[in-house]
C-alpha cells in the first residue's frame, strides 16, 4: 500500500466535487444528494484516507483536562516517579491543548483518596486517570464516572472487573512467578521463604494478592511444594520497636529461612533490619528503583529488584488519553509494563534512563 498522504483536495478532485463538498460528507453535515454522498464515501474508502487529527488538533483552541489521581510521593517515594512519568507527557502534549490537574492521596489512608475522587469527580474533567489502590472504595466512583461519560485509565493496580479505558503497569501474578523462580535458582537447598507485606492492608489491595498467588503458584505448579516453606507476615512500620520484634520472632523461628519476598518498594525495610542486625546470607527480592532500594543493592543486601517502570505507567497513561481524546484513537484495553530483571551489576543502565 502506498505511504502517500491523502488530501481532502485530492478526494475531491477524483469525486469530481468541491473541497467543501468532501468536508461536508466527513463530517455529516450540510446538504449533500444521496448518490454524491455515496460517491466520495467510495473513494474515501478507496484511496484509504484518514483525518489528520494532529494538525487539527494544533489549529484548535479546545482545551482537555485530564485529573491524575496519584498517590502523594512524600508517602512512598516510588510515586515520584509515576509522577514525573505524568509531568513529562503533559509538557510533550501541551500543544495539544492537554492539561492534566493532579489530586494527590496519602496511599496508607482510604478517607484521604475517597476525598480526592470526589473533588476531581465534581469537576466532571474530559477524562481521568488513576492508581486504584484501594479497591473497594474505587468501585463506586467507576460506577459514577461511567455514568457521567468521562473515560479514565487505570495504572499500577489492575481491577479486572471494571473495563475502564485500558490499564496500564505491571502483571502483578506473572511478577510473582518472576520473584518466585529467582528465589528457588538463588537458593536451591530445602528452606523457608518469606512473603512480606510492609504497610498495607492486604484485604483491600487486589494486586498484592495476585503477586502473593503467583509466588505461590510458581512452587505449586513446578512440584516444589514439599521443598520450600512458604510463610507469609503483614509488617507496619508506624511502630518500628514492634516491627524489630516482628522480624526478630520470625529469624529466631524459622532458622532455615533463606530467602524473602516483598511485594511492593519497601524492601529497604528488611535491608536495614537485616544491616542493623548483622545478618548476611538472606536473599532479598523486591520491587523497584526507589533511592533506598539502590542503596541497599548496591550493597549487596537486596539481591534483585523488579522493576515495574512507574514512571513509564504515568507517562503511557497522560498518552492514552490524550490518543482516546484528541486524536480519535483507538487505545488498548491493556499495556503490560516489561518486568525487568535488576542486578547491582546491569543497575546503571536503569537509572540512568530517561
Amino acid at each position: 500500500m502506498s505511504n502517500k498522504v491523502v488530501r481532502i483536495k485530492d478526494i475531491a478532485e477524483r469525486a469530481g466535487v468541491s473541497t467543501g463538498t468532501v468536508d461536508r460528507v466527513l463530517h455529516d453535515r450540510g446538504r449533500v444528494s444521496q448518490d454524491v454522498k455515496e460517491k466520495v464515501l467510495k473513494i474515501i474508502k478507496e484511496m484509504d484516507y484518514e483525518p489528520n487529527y494532529s494538525a487539527r488538533a494544533l489549529g484548535s483552541n479546545k482545551i482537555y483536562t485530564i485529573a491524575a489521581l496519584v498517590p502523594n510521593h512524600s508517602s512512598d517515594s516510588y510515586w515520584n516517579q509515576a509522577i514525573l512519568g505524568i509531568e513529562k507527557a503533559e509538557k510533550e502534549l501541551k500543544q495539544y491543548g492537554i492539561t492534566v490537574i493532579r489530586y494527590s492521596f496519602n496511599p496508607h489512608e482510604v478517607v484521604s483518596f475517597v476525598e480526592k475522587a470526589k473533588e476531581l469527580t465534581s469537576k466532571e474533567p474530559d477524562g481521568i486517570i488513576l492508581a486504584p489502590l484501594f479497591y473497594k472504595e474505587t468501585l463506586p466512583f467507576f460506577d459514577e464516572w461511567n455514568t457521567l461519560g468521562i473515560p479514565f485509565i487505570i495504572f499500577n493496580t489492575q481491577i479486572s472487573e471494571y473495563n475502564p479505558l485500558s490499564y496500564i503497569g505491571q502483571d502483578s501474578y506473572q511478577s510473582g512467578l518472576l520473584a518466585g523462580r529467582l528465589l528457588s535458582q538463588l537458593h536451591s537447598d530445602p528452606c523457608t521463604f518469606l512473603i512480606a507485606h510492609i504497610d498495607e492492608d492486604i484485604g483491600n489491595a487486589t494486586h498484592l494478592m495476585k503477586k502473593e498467588q503467583g509466588f505461590r503458584n510458581y512452587f505449586s505448579h513446578n512440584n516444589l511444594s514439599g521443598k520450600y516453606k512458604l510463610q507469609r507476615v503483614e509488617l507496619q512500620r508506624k511502630d518500628y520497636a514492634l516491627f524489630q520484634r516482628q522480624m526478630d520472632d520470625l529469624i529466631e523461628n524459622n532458622p532455615d529461612l533463606q530467602g524473602v519476598y516483598v511485594t511492593t518498594s519497601k524492601g529497604y525495610a528488611i535491608a536495614t533490619y537485616l544491616e542493623q542486625r548483622h545478618i548476611k546470607g538472606l536473599k532479598l527480592i523486591c520491587y523497584d528503583l526507589v533511592p533506598k532500594n539502590i542503596h541497599f543493592l548496591n550493597r549487596g543486601i537486596i539481591s534483585f529488584l523488579i522493576n515495574q517502570n512507574p514512571r513509564g505507567q504515568g507517562y503511557w497513561s497522560i498518552n492514552h488519553m490524550a490518543d482516546y481524546l484528541v486524536f480519535k484513537k483507538q487505545v488498548p484495553l491493556i499495556k503490560y509494563m516489561p518486568l525487568d530483571i535488576i542486578a547491582k551489576e546491569n543497575l546503571n543502565y536503569f537509572i540512568h534512563e530517561e
